[in-house]
């Protein structure tokens, strides 16, 4: 046995204790490190809807359903993928439940948490590749965060290494979850040599990862999920070398780690994304928005659209008309709406602002069958409402109106 006093001044330790007792109720370092990575990407995400003109508090909306769902799409990964802890030999079934004795899986966790961010974003009426594309840079840093509580757990270390920044491992007690084992002196008791810090080589590799897709968002002015992609390939480039690095426990598919093999196939599926699918940025514009005040500086960001002219309370706006950039600067910078069809399934009350047409459609299948709600506007005098409409006529704001050039409707079944 390798107690603390023997190791080597060259070397970054590891915590004892992952887990504090307030009370009755355990605190676990692991769970208060994901907490605290999903504040993080809550709050760049946030900001990222905001410039994009969705309305303040969309994300909590998401996270509701986003991060259940991929607390569940974790654990069903990690239970897939290590069968044998739960049905094999000595296995118990009962545990597969048992989260808080840990067990989650990356790649569950995006595709559970992504099923929830569609659901959510199916409700709000705001197209799921503009979700993505906001949470791309902020997602790396959760995970980054997440991470730190590997380290807390002395778990997700490589090989033995004689690097300054080699890592100490403590070990646990497995009857006493979250502790170091202790000799009889009352002493922590090290493993032998010094580690791998994957966990950690993780975590920085996440932050590049972040800063690379915020430059080259920015730069480019990536859309149509393209910034999601990108988060995607930087990770899993990361990930897959990573893991070749990892010494623990793990199922393999001809000699190879399966998050190894997982890594690489979703790498290529997201590079022939990032390649196949072209398209400009999309902004939107709450259909039941009243005319925003001109914009200064350009910081589109400021401007809160989900404001009615019925007072000062901010409510969620009941539909989004998805429009170019260049529309949406010039609705931000004047106030006039593009000519185009608003968003599907919008009921049409008599509580709505003034401004909606209260006339109806057939559904459009595209849409999800829902009413094609449309939105009105003050015309000027002498402006027609059929087709024949002369040219050079502003058109009112939200017509159905096939082959117009305004904005297109947020697609909820994005």
């Amino acid at each position: 046995m390798t107690h603390v006093s023997m190791t080597p001044l060259a070397a970054l330790p590891s915590p004892t204790t992952a887990v504090w007792q307030l009370g009755p109720v355990p605190l676990r370092a692991y769970a208060l490190c994901i907490v605290a990575g999903i504040v993080v990407a809550c709050l760049v995400t946030e900001h990222r809807l905001r410039q994009r003109g969705v309305a303040p508090g969309a994300v909590l909306d998401i996270a509701v359903w986003a991060v259940p769902t991929g607390i569940i799409g974790a654990r069903i990964y990690h239970v897939i993928t290590s069968p044998e802890k739960y049905f094999g030999t000595g296995g118990d079934p009962w545990k597969a439940f048992a989260i808080w004795e840990g067990g989650l899986g990356i790649w569950g966790a995006v595709a559970g948490g992504a099923v929830g961010a569609w659901i959510a974003a199916r409700q709000l009426g705001i197209p799921l590749s503009v979700v993505a594309d906001a949470l791309a840079p902020g997602l790396p840093l959760a995970q980054a965060v997440g991470r730190l509580g590997n380290w807390f757990n002395n778990e997700l270390y490589g090989g033995r290494t004689s690097l300054p920044w080699g890592l100490e491992i403590h070990r646990m007690d497995p009857d006493n979850p979250g502790h170091a084992l202790r000799d009889d002196a009352n002493q922590p008791i090290l493993e032998p040599g010094l580690y791998h810090p994957t966990f950690a080589y993780e975590a920085l590799w996440n932050l590049g990862v972040a800063g690379l897709v915020f430059a080259l968002d920015r730069r480019f002015k990536l859309g149509r999920g393209r910034a999601f992609a990108l988060y995607v390939m930087g990770y899993t480039a990361g990930r897959f070398w990573i893991e070749l690095m990892r010494s623990d426990e793990a199922n393999r598919i001809l000699g190879v780690r399966l998050n190894v093999w997982t890594a690489g196939l979703v790498f290529v599926g997201a590079l022939i994304y990032f390649l196949r699918v072209r398209g400009p940025r999309d902004y939107l514009i709450p259909i039941d928005a009243p005319t925003p005040a001109p914009v200064t500086g350009g910081d589109v960001s400021q401007v809160d659209l989900s404001r009615t002219g019925k007072g000062s309370a901010t409510v969620a706006p009941v539909g989004y008309q998805v429009v170019d950039e260049e529309q949406f600067t010039t609705y931000q910078e004047t106030g006039v709406r593009p000519a185009g069809p608003a968003a599907a399934d919008v009921p049409v009350t008599d509580d709505q602002p003034s401004g909606h047409d209260d006339r109806s459609s057939e559904p459009d299948d595209r849409l999800g069958g829902g009413a094609d709600a449309t939105v009105g506007g003050d015309r000027p005098a002498g402006t027609g409402d059929g087709p024949d409409a002369g040219d050079g006529t502003d058109a009112p704001a939200g017509a159905d109106r096939a082959g117009g050039a305004g904005g297109r409707p947020a697609d909820r079944d994005s």
